[in-house]
């Protein structure tokens, strides 16, 4: 999934996977951003383990903000950081 930097970013329901596919999929996401991209992620429940697993595999590359907190949907915009390594 190629994304430019300033197109709306694409937005992912994990809700529908079963729960062992949704970090599968939300890493391959991850993994495909280029610099300036995001996506939003839809989930269940507060995904802030997924955070801490994205900050130790690729540390300091990415935001992570939420947009909603729950008690039934969060939605996280995730990006892979501009700035030159």
């Amino acid at each position: 999934m190629a994304q430019a930097a300033n197109a709306a970013p694409n937005e992912i329901d994990v809700r529908t996977l079963v729960p062992m596919q949704r970090h599968q999929k939300i890493f391959e996401l991850v993994d495909q951003l280029a610099p300036g991209g995001k996506f939003v992620l839809v989930n269940d429940h507060d995904p802030k383990p997924l955070y801490y697993q994205i900050e130790a595999e690729h540390p300091q590359q990415f935001s992570w903000t939420y947009l909603e907190r729950g008690p039934e949907v969060w939605r996280v915009e995730i990006g892979r950081l501009s700035k030159a390594a």
